[in-house]
Protein backbone atom coordinates (compact mmCIF):
# COMPACT_ATOMS: atom_id res chain seq x y z
CA UNK A 1 0.00 0.00 0.00
CA UNK A 2 0.97 3.59 -0.78
CA UNK A 3 1.94 5.99 1.41
CA UNK A 4 -0.42 8.57 2.78
CA UNK A 5 -0.64 12.08 3.14
CA UNK A 6 -3.00 14.74 3.74
CA UNK A 7 -5.14 16.61 1.19
CA UNK A 8 -7.20 19.44 1.04
CA UNK A 9 -8.99 20.73 -1.00
CA UNK A 10 -10.87 24.33 -0.82
CA UNK A 11 -12.87 26.76 -2.73
CA UNK A 12 -14.50 30.28 -1.52
CA UNK A 13 -17.80 28.02 -1.20
CA UNK A 14 -16.56 25.34 0.92
CA UNK A 15 -13.74 22.46 2.13
CA UNK A 16 -14.71 20.05 -0.93
CA UNK A 17 -11.91 17.24 0.31
CA UNK A 18 -9.89 16.84 3.65
CA UNK A 19 -8.60 13.30 3.63
CA UNK A 20 -5.67 11.09 3.84
CA UNK A 21 -4.66 9.84 0.23
CA UNK A 22 -2.19 7.63 -1.60
CA UNK A 23 -2.51 9.84 -4.70
CA UNK A 24 -3.41 12.61 -6.47
CA UNK A 25 -3.32 14.12 -10.15
CA UNK A 26 -4.17 18.21 -10.50
CA UNK A 27 -4.30 20.10 -13.85
CA UNK A 28 -0.93 21.79 -13.19
CA UNK A 29 -0.63 25.01 -15.47
CA UNK A 30 2.33 23.46 -17.43
CA UNK A 31 0.86 19.93 -17.22
CA UNK A 32 -0.88 17.52 -15.01
CA UNK A 33 1.01 16.70 -12.10
CA UNK A 34 0.76 13.74 -10.19
CA UNK A 35 1.38 13.88 -6.28
CA UNK A 36 2.38 11.00 -3.94
CA UNK A 37 3.46 11.00 -0.32
CA UNK A 38 7.17 12.97 0.01
CA UNK A 39 6.94 14.72 -3.19
CA UNK A 40 8.97 17.47 -3.27
CA UNK A 41 7.88 20.91 -1.70
CA UNK A 42 6.50 22.87 -4.59
CA UNK A 43 3.88 25.30 -5.76
CA UNK A 44 1.89 25.42 -9.04
CA UNK A 45 -1.06 27.20 -10.42
CA UNK A 46 -4.12 25.32 -11.59
CA UNK A 47 -5.80 26.27 -14.96
CA UNK A 48 -9.39 24.45 -15.00
CA UNK A 49 -9.47 20.78 -15.04
CA UNK A 50 -10.65 17.50 -13.46
CA UNK A 51 -8.58 16.53 -9.56
CA UNK A 52 -8.70 13.05 -9.22
CA UNK A 53 -8.31 12.31 -5.81
CA UNK A 54 -7.33 8.73 -4.45
CA UNK A 55 -8.17 7.98 -1.29
CA UNK A 56 -5.93 5.78 1.19
CA UNK A 57 -8.96 3.34 1.14
CA UNK A 58 -8.25 3.52 -2.55
CA UNK A 59 -11.59 5.03 -3.76
CA UNK A 60 -10.92 7.53 -6.37
CA UNK A 61 -13.53 10.95 -6.55
CA UNK A 62 -13.36 13.33 -9.19
CA UNK A 63 -13.63 17.31 -8.87
CA UNK A 64 -13.94 19.62 -11.74
CA UNK A 65 -11.59 22.91 -10.82
CA UNK A 66 -11.62 26.32 -12.25
CA UNK A 67 -8.24 27.97 -11.71
CA UNK A 68 -6.34 28.57 -8.24
CA UNK A 69 -2.80 27.35 -7.18
CA UNK A 70 -1.70 24.20 -5.04
CA UNK A 71 0.91 23.86 -2.04
CA UNK A 72 3.00 20.68 -1.87
CA UNK A 73 5.24 19.65 0.83
CA UNK A 74 6.26 16.38 2.09
CA UNK A 75 3.43 14.90 3.97
CA UNK A 76 0.16 17.22 2.54
CA UNK A 77 -1.08 18.88 -0.56
CA UNK A 78 -3.51 22.10 -0.30
CA UNK A 79 -4.98 23.09 -3.34
CA UNK A 80 -6.77 26.46 -3.46
CA UNK A 81 -9.41 26.67 -5.99
CA UNK A 82 -10.80 29.63 -7.19
CA UNK A 83 -14.29 27.31 -7.61
CA UNK A 84 -14.46 23.70 -7.43
CA UNK A 85 -17.30 21.08 -7.87
CA UNK A 86 -17.28 17.40 -7.43
CA UNK A 87 -17.80 16.16 -11.54
CA UNK A 88 -21.10 14.58 -10.39
CA UNK A 89 -22.37 18.25 -9.62
CA UNK A 90 -21.36 19.91 -12.77
CA UNK A 91 -23.85 20.15 -15.84
CA UNK A 92 -24.04 21.41 -18.90
CA UNK A 93 -25.74 24.28 -18.47
CA UNK A 94 -22.88 25.67 -15.75
CA UNK A 95 -20.22 25.41 -17.90
CA UNK A 96 -21.73 26.73 -20.97
CA UNK A 97 -22.56 29.88 -18.77
CA UNK A 98 -18.91 29.94 -17.52
CA UNK A 99 -17.91 30.02 -21.06
CA UNK A 100 -20.91 32.42 -22.58
CA UNK A 101 -19.43 34.78 -19.50
CA UNK A 102 -15.51 34.30 -20.43
CA UNK A 103 -16.49 34.98 -24.33
CA UNK A 104 -18.34 38.65 -22.81
CA UNK A 105 -15.20 39.20 -20.66
CA UNK A 106 -12.67 38.55 -24.14
CA UNK A 107 -15.20 40.94 -25.93
CA UNK A 108 -15.50 43.85 -23.25
CA UNK A 109 -11.72 43.93 -22.67
CA UNK A 110 -9.38 46.86 -23.50
CA UNK A 111 -6.37 45.58 -22.61
CA UNK A 112 -4.64 42.89 -25.30
CA UNK A 113 -2.49 41.13 -22.19
CA UNK A 114 -6.14 40.68 -20.37
CA UNK A 115 -7.49 39.65 -23.57
CA UNK A 116 -4.84 37.20 -23.98
CA UNK A 117 -5.40 35.36 -20.58
CA UNK A 118 -8.72 35.07 -20.95
CA UNK A 119 -8.73 33.27 -24.33
CA UNK A 120 -6.52 31.22 -23.30
CA UNK A 121 -9.41 30.54 -20.05
CA UNK A 122 -12.05 30.12 -23.12
CA UNK A 123 -9.54 27.59 -24.49
CA UNK A 124 -8.99 25.60 -21.31
CA UNK A 125 -13.20 25.54 -20.36
CA UNK A 126 -14.04 24.42 -23.83
CA UNK A 127 -11.30 22.07 -23.00
CA UNK A 128 -13.28 20.68 -19.97
CA UNK A 129 -16.45 21.06 -21.89
CA UNK A 130 -15.84 17.70 -23.60
CA UNK A 131 -13.98 15.55 -21.38
CA UNK A 132 -16.45 16.65 -18.24
CA UNK A 133 -19.49 16.80 -20.17
CA UNK A 134 -19.70 14.21 -23.42
CA UNK A 135 -22.38 15.79 -26.09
Amino acid sequence: MADAFKFELVSPERLLVSENVSEVVIPATLGEMTVLANHAPTMTTIKPGVVSVKLASGQVTKYVVFGGFADIVQDSCTLLAESAVPVTELNQDTLQKRIEATQAAIDNSNSDEHKTKLEQFLSELTHLNGIVVPA
